[in-house]
């Protein structure tokens, strides 16, 4: 079975509203600062630091980040792979990543 990314925006439809919205939940902001080391990670909650969190709100929480374009997701099989599309939203908001990111402490 082939790689495939599940639906997301193309760069140019990106929207400030829906990515400030997206970004607004504590919870996303966590991934957030998790996803800017520009790995692909897992949706395991508890690689994510989110073992408090049952699965299904994680899986929410990452498909509200991958439909405003804040990431992208490849499945392989049953698993599932996310990554910040950092070059993507960097060329759509210049500076928006580095200053969220500086106010984390990131």
């Amino acid at each position: 079975m082939a790689d495939e990314r599940l639906p997301q925006p193309e760069t140019a439809d990106i929207e400030l509203v829906r990515v400030l919205h997206a970004l607004g939940d504590p919870v996303r902001l966590q991934l957030l600062a998790i996803y800017a080391d520009g790995a692909e990670h897992t949706c395991d909650p508890r690689g994510l630091g989110l073992d408090q969190l049952h699965k299904s709100t994680v899986s929410h929480h990452m498909r509200v980040l991958r439909e405003a374009g804040v990431t992208t997701t490849r499945t392989a099989g049953r698993n599932r792979f996310v990554r910040l599309r950092r070059d993507d939203l960097d060329a759509r908001f210049p500076g928006l990543l580095d200053a969220l990111l500086g106010s984390l402490g990131g």
